[in-house]
């Protein structure tokens, strides 16, 4: 049984049944929102920081957002697969009182952060050149900029409302700001929501990481970023949850790994079957997932979410998650073997196959 589902765009279909999967094709690599679901790619994460990428001067342009934001700063950090591990450390160990409150949680978030990144990540992230990374918020507008739960309650209704009816609607109530060490690399084409770039420096690198995953009314928003617009930053994953961007206007590839064949473009989607992402975006993008099977073959049949907090105890969660992490290893070892031998080069499938 294989661990690896992969779906291909005709570009990147093409592409590889010719050349197989090897690290130059690539120069954009993608992370998605999902808190704890991204345990699930932590092997993958070990080997594509530690071995793939890392054995290449080439340039990479990451962008992520949420937990997905956070892996792709641990690889723009001096020891990638060392932050990467304290993040999966720090994280699947979390725990908090009976009855948290947004300021528990989100003081524990910032500390988690502070630890994976140690005293000198903030640093290595913004003064790197090899790895160009995307840190995307979203900046409340209007009313909405107050720190009034009652009016931010109504300003994610009146945006989830909104949604309905088209996603270029939520540039009424947020703008995406994108936290990056090269600005100059944001691609001009992210033109379906209202988008502005910020450049990360040492002082807002960890605002920046936090605002990306300040799920609302979970964690506290982040105000007035340093070198950005005064306002609220919340997370990305509102309007990019597992992203909808135009990543074909490159002519190379784009690998993203990802905890499910499910790409759903902003956090109002979820709920929304008929909001599907243009496949046209995805015309070369190699996405890399966890089998059916794979998946079936994990503790509860599932990969961890959120609601692992809720609906087990510390020491039943800690045990589930940390058996999944270690499974993720064969993650790791099927994407290896393709790299190396081109086994399962048959088996990948288009990209318009997908189950939504």
């Amino acid at each position: 049984m294989s661990s690896l589902t992969i779906y291909a765009g005709p570009k990147a279909l093409e592409r590889i049944s010719r050349e197989g999967v090897h690290r130059e094709q690539f120069d954009t690599m993608v992370g998605a929102s999902g808190g704890p679901k991204w345990f699930v790619l932590h092997g993958l994460d070990q080997y594509l920081f530690g071995d793939f990428f890392a054995n290449s001067d080439s340039k990479l342009v990451t962008i992520g957002s949420s937990a997905g934001a956070w892996r792709m700063c641990c690889l723009a950090t001096a020891d990638p697969v060392a932050a990467i591990d304290r993040l999966a450390s720090r994280y699947s160990r979390e725990s908090y009182s009976e009855s948290p409150t947004v300021e528990e949680i989100t003081e524990k978030a910032r500390l988690m952060v502070e630890y994976v990144l140690g005293p000198s990540g903030a640093s290595e992230i913004v003064k790197n050149s090899k790895y160009k990374t995307h840190i995307v918020t979203d900046r409340c507008k209007g009313l909405s900029s107050s720190a009034g739960r009652s009016l931010q309650t109504l300003m994610l209704g009146s945006a989830a409302g909104a949604n309905i009816v088209s996603r270029k609607t939520l540039s009424w109530f947020f703008e995406r700001t994108v936290f990056t060490n090269a600005p100059a690399s944001l691609p001009a084409r992210w033109t379906d929501i209202t988008t502005s770039a910020v450049a990360l420096a040492e002082n807002n690198v960890i605002d920046a990481m936090m605002a990306t995953g300040a799920i609302p009314f979970i964690l506290e928003a982040v105000k007035d970023i340093a070198g950005a617009r005064p306002g609220l930053y919340w997370d990305g994953g509102i309007t990019d949850y597992h992203f909808d961007l135009p990543f074909n206007n490159s002519d190379q590839l784009v690998l993203y790994p990802h905890f499910s064949s499910a790409v759903i473009p902003g956090w109002f989607d979820k709920r929304l079957p008929w909001r599907k992402v243009r496949d046209s975006n995805f015309d070369n993008v190699v996405l890399v997932t966890p089998s059916e099977e794979f998946t079936r073959s994990l503790p509860f049949g599932k990969i961890p979410d959120r609601q692992d907090f809720n609906n087990y105890s510390y020491e039943v969660r800690l045990d589930y998650w940390n058996k999944v992490m270690l499974e993720s290893k064969r993650l790791a070892e099927d994407f290896a073997k393709l790299v190396q031998s081109g086994k399962g080069l048959e088996d990948i499938r288009p990209f318009a196959d997908r189950a939504r």
